[in-house]
């Protein structure tokens, strides 16, 4: 049996957490702990100023994330045990009525406690996140990779709404993250049909940020968290945040969290860095604070 750490490979290396999914024999579906520890590293590299970029990738060429797989989800296997235990408990009151074991407001906390987090995990990191997309990417696995701030993908890689195929809704945040980056009809036509957007499209209509050969995605993913990790890091998770919040907020609210925004930055040392490089005609040299 597999552990959490094998099932998800994480390493640093100038600056750069890498975390990879490492299920390719299982199209690369999460577990339920390999989404837990996905949230907790993502967490440690928001408060660990030695990390200061995170690529998310996947091992193999086929399937960079399927979604998750539901039969290592605890609440899955109990709910399937429950399912196929036809006993009464003996120490029940047969006259007391039984809670089913999908009870009202199961599937709501699920999502909560689940893919959202996992989501919210990558939007809300202080640090870039980058998606190396490698392969397929379905389900929930292409709502993770809409979550990352940018996305290289190989040229044969293929990102699929699938969730109406199989008579589901989308989760995981696709239906808020997909249109606000094509727009909310193209994001109804690729979530009402599923059907496969390839990586070429995927890029014009700007899903993902650039397309590379397959045996290209590494060494370019690489190339640009190692620049992201060489720049000015609160300046990056500043902006990620305005960014993240624009299109939520009216214009003198998003004016005014700018201007404040602006003048905590001026209390980093990488933003005074940056204006005495400016003053001095130098390359400037960031630390990450």
């Amino acid at each position: 049996m597999t552990t959490p750490d094998q099932d998800l490979l994480h390493s640093v290396r100038a600056g750069v957490l890498t975390l990879t999914l490492n299920r390719p024999a299982a199209s690369n579906s999460l577990t339920w702990a390999q989404r837990e520890l996905l949230i907790e590293l993502l967490a440690e590299a928001s408060a660990t100023e030695q990390i200061r970029a995170v690529i998310l990738t996947a091992a193999g060429q086929k399937h960079f994330c399927t979604g998750m797989d539901l039969r290592s989800s605890p609440g899955t296997k109990s709910l399937l045990a429950a399912a196929e235990d036809t006993t009464t408990d003996a120490g029940a009151d047969a006259d007391t009525p039984q809670p089913p074991a999908r009870p009202t407001g199961y599937a709501t906390r699920m999502m909560k406690t689940g893919v959202q987090r996992l989501t919210n995990a990558i939007l809300d990191c202080e640090k870039p996140v980058l998606a190396a997309v490698n392969g397929t990417t379905a389900g929930y696995g292409m709502s993770l990779a809409l979550a990352c701030d940018l996305v290289i993908a190989a040229d044969s890689a293929r990102f699929i709404q699938i969730f109406t195929r199989r008579g589901l809704v989308p989760d995981g945040g696709s239906a808020y993250l997909l249109p606000r980056l094509v727009g909310p009809q193209k994001a109804k036509e690729l979530m009402f049909f599923g059907d496969d957007l390839p990586a070429a499209e995927a890029l014009r209509i700007g899903v993902v940020n650039k397309v590379v050969p397959a045996d290209e995605l590494e060494a370019t993913a690489r190339e640009w968290a190692e620049r992201l990790a060489t720049g000015p890091t609160r300046a990056y998770a500043f902006t990620k945040h305005l960014v993240n919040r624009s299109l939520e907020s009216d214009r003198t609210t998003a004016f005014d969290e700018e201007a404040r925004i602006v003048e905590a930055n001026m209390t980093s040392r990488d933003a005074n860095e940056g204006v005495a490089s400016l003053m001095e005609r130098r390359k400037p040299e960031y630390y990450g604070w």
